[in-house]
């Protein structure tokens, strides 16, 4: 094949989930649903935590940041999925799939750093209590989601910068419904060992970090509620952090399962419906698990929702 830079790829198709036109139907209805049941499930997270003084906390400003971050995440893949299906047209631009490569890989580990804050935020309020205020101050608060803005957008440009250098061949076409980094680096012709050990060394390093973050503030909380001498006073400690639990649970779970599924089976149709269970169900599952599991989140949706009426 002749290799062409990027200046000279026209387009690249997106192949989806599958090729049969009977099931195409019910994919655009299921994907619409998901998308639309995950804008208004986030969007009702940040206007509880926005008009509920008492949740006005860092706890539920870090996750009103996951919320927005989940809409934007969602919004960078789906939309494009369900205009191809509509318009009956796989094709995506080349600048479109660079593009949407940096949006999914920002968002992506702007999530995984702000699961590691709110981590962190769940061990100072259980492990020191009293020194809470003091320690989350809203200083420090809006410290980490820069510092975790900063850290995503490095790294997005980074690995974006890496992909303009490679040269492509005809036929470019991803077994996935969106643009996904190795299977873009996949499509090259020239060299593409410096970025296949870039997104090793990336991911080890910014994800690895978080993620250590993550299990040694579990570690301290698990072993101080055990120092708790009453029973009811243990799983009140545990009840403040199970929704983060669920969330961190759900969130590292798909994208190993992800990772294990490309690597046991040749089929990249199976890879693409697994891809689909860390793009789209954990944004949609998040307001969920943080409404049915806390109270106090309950009741600002109950106030929200039942005050929306009068403000029509």
């Amino acid at each position: 094949m002749e290799p062409r830079n990027h200046t000279g790829v026209p387009e690249i198709l997106l192949l989806g989930l599958t090729d049969d036109p009977e099931l195409q139907p019910f994919l655009f209805c299921l994907f619409l649903s998901m998308y639309l049941v995950t804008i208004l499930g986030n969007l009702l997270i940040i206007l509880a935590a926005i008009s509920d003084s008492h949740l006005h906390t860092p706890m539920y400003f870090f996750l009103s940041n996951l919320s927005f971050t989940d809409i934007c995440l969602s919004t960078t893949t789906i939309p494009k999925m369900l205009v191809n299906i509509q318009a009956q047209n796989q094709s995506i631009t080349y600048r479109g799939c660079l593009t949407q490569v940096g949006f999914v890989l920002a968002f992506g580990g702007f999530e995984n750093f702000l699961l590691a804050a709110m981590a962190y935020d769940r061990y100072v309020a259980i492990c020191h209590p009293l020194r809470y205020t003091v320690i989350m101050s809203p200083q420090l608060c809006v410290l980490l989601i820069l510092l975790s803005l900063f850290f995503s957008a490095v790294v997005a440009l980074l690995h974006s910068l890496m992909v303009l250098r490679l040269s492509f061949c005809k036929d470019l076409e991803i077994p996935h419904f969106f643009c996904e980094l190795a299977q873009v680096i996949k499509l090259a012709c020239s060299e593409t060992l410096i970025n296949n050990i870039l997104i090793y060394f990336v991911a080890s390093l910014f994800g690895g970090i978080p993620l250590s973050g993550i299990i040694f503030s579990y570690t301290q909380i698990v072993s101080s509620v055990l120092r708790v001498p009453s029973a009811g006073g243990k799983l009140k400690a545990f009840s403040t952090c199970g929704s983060h639990l669920s969330v961190v649970s759900l969130f590292y779970g798909t994208v190993v399962g992800v990772y294990i599924s490309s690597v046991v089976t040749d089929s990249p149709k199976k890879t693409a419906v697994a891809s689909v269970m860390y793009v789209v169900v954990p944004q949609m599952m998040n307001p969920f698990i943080y409404s049915l599991r806390n109270r106090d989140m309950k009741g600002a949706l109950r106030k929200l929702i039942y005050g929306m009426p009068s403000l029509l």
